[in-house]
């Protein structure tokens, strides 16, 4: 194109927008260089104070040398040597190796390249699991205090999304509220039983450990103690070279599924803001639209729907994965693993982010939703009446068919001529009804046609949430009002 262009700027190069845009800082921290390359000498360093325990003559000198340089990582002479080697884990150790000349004859010691990388894996998918459920406490705490707030508030139920009995506003958030109950135990369950892949050799035997202990107690010692300094109290029995990828196949499921409620939620408010009924926060200065100054768009529910699409569709990976590996493994689980793992966590940050965002400012229109109850109440009112009429010694079958006609000419006025719905009108003109005319207002109240509507949200939150609100007790304490840069 003729065009003179700096490849060196950061700005000339891709930069996924889960990093510039949308997940946060700790979130990044957690799938970054930085944390996984020190992580691999933190599981060096590890592996050598159990080899060291256990009999093998490593020096505490060696050790020091190497808790010394975690942190000093020169990536621009591991880029050259990967370059040299086509092997990331090799590279390194010999960048280590330069680092701690004293330490270098005994950095991965017995060791196969998946002890750095699987274990890694399991430590930052353990790190990005501590991090993600306070977030998802954080929602069920604002959508509780919604649903508190709002429990005796009557609004229009639909059913495939035509108006339906009523409901309340608080008791519709309690639908919401219990995915994300159901997507918390599912992150529990999957932080409870991870395990640490630990010292396995290269195909799962532990032959190299053989190798040097010729004492096979002190293999399966050597194990437990490299999963114990490494923050875990168990290790997966059997591995191949790999642990198995069922693992992250469980991982992502979890957190696609959160990105179904996520995109669930999301969704109904998208549909409940163009009724106007309820309206996510808008910033004083915020604009809805280019071209259209009176929008007011979700987009952050927007926002959270388009990332939490992209976390669904991350499951199909995560399980192919796991199903072509061959044998004891293949490495065409390494670019797609890379890829997956790091996008599914950052996503589920980010929109869990935004989510909070919203949970925390939700804008309720009560009278909005008392037109729109009011549109329709008359319709749903019909029982009511009858029964009403039939107490008062009225004809059941004459009383129905009396309501029948006149709502088909009040639905007449409302579907050919835009007109608001009159059926109470014609109730009221129609002699027949003399007899409970001065109990129509009580027979059209909506709260008593929401049911046990406030008590349901009542019992709930008191039964079900209260208790994993007070699991994240500590952690809820510092949650703070998210806000968003973008």
């Amino acid at each position: 194109m003729g065009d003179s262009i700096d490849y060196s700027s950061p700005y000339a190069n891709y930069r996924s927008p889960l990093s510039t845009r949308y997940a946060s800082k700790e979130m990044q921290y957690n799938f970054s260089d930085q944390k996984k390359f020190s992580t691999w000498r933190k599981l060096w360093i590890n592996l050598a104070k159990a080899e060291k325990q256990l009999g093998l003559n490593i020096k505490a000198e060696q050790i020091q040398e190497m808790e010394n340089n975690i942190y000093n990582i020169n990536f621009e002479e591991a880029q050259q040597e990967e370059k040299l080697t086509r092997h990331d884990v090799m590279a390194h150790v010999h960048v280590f190796a330069k680092q701690c000349p004293l330490a270098a004859p005994i950095i991965h010691l017995g060791a196969t390249s998946c002890f750095v990388g699987d274990n890694t894996d399991l430590i930052i998918i353990r790190d990005g699991l501590d991090l993600l459920m306070p977030r998802v406490a954080t929602v069920i705490q604002n959508l509780a205090k919604f649903a508190e707030q709002y429990k005796t508030l009557p609004a229009l139920g639909y059913t495939h999304l035509q108006p339906a009995q009523l409901t309340t506003v608080g008791k519709r958030a309690t639908l919401w509220l219990y995915d994300f109950l159901m997507d918390e135990r599912a992150l529990s369950r999957a932080r409870d039983d991870l395990r640490f892949r630990g010292v396995k050799g290269t195909t799962g035997t532990q032959a190299s450990f053989m190798q040097l202990f010729e004492d096979s107690s002190k293999v399966r010692a050597l194990d437990k103690l490299v999963a114990e300094l490494s923050g875990f109290s168990k290790t997966y029995p059997v591995t191949g070279q790999t642990y198995t990828r069922k693992v992250d196949l469980e991982i992502v499921a979890a957190l696609s599924s959160l990105g179904s409620s996520v995109h669930k939620m999301c969704s109904d408010l998208r549909l409940l803001a163009n009724f106007k009924e309820i309206e996510e926060p808008f910033e004083a200065s915020q604009i809805g639209s280019s071209a259209m100054p009176y929008k007011r768009n979700p987009m952050r529910s927007e926002r959270c729907c388009a990332l939490a699409r992209h976390l669904i569709s991350l499951f199909a990976n995560a399980a192919n994965t796991h199903s072509v590996q061959w044998l004891e493994r293949t490495l065409d689980d390494s670019a797609n693993k890379r890829l997956t793992l790091s996008e599914a966590f950052l996503s589920a940050d980010a929109a869990l982010m935004v989510l909070s965002n919203i949970t925390q400012g939700l804008v309720v229109y009560p009278k909005v939703i008392e037109k729109r109850i009011n549109q329709e109440l008359p319709f749903m009112s019909a029982e009511n009446l009858i029964m009403a009429m039939v107490k008062k010694g009225g004809d059941r079958q004459v009383c129905h068919e009396k309501i029948r006609v006149l709502s088909q000419e009040a639905g007449a006025q409302v579907k050919r001529f835009g007109k608001d719905n009159d059926l109470i009108e014609r109730v009221r003109a129609d002699p027949y009804f003399k007899p409970i005319l001065a109990e129509l207002d009580g027979l059209l109240d909506p709260s008593t046609y929401t049911g046990r509507a406030a008590e349901q949200v009542s019992e709930f939150l008191s039964e079900e949430v209260e208790p994993i609100l007070l699991k994240y007790k500590e952690s809820l304490k510092d949650s703070s009002n998210v806000v968003l840069n973008i």
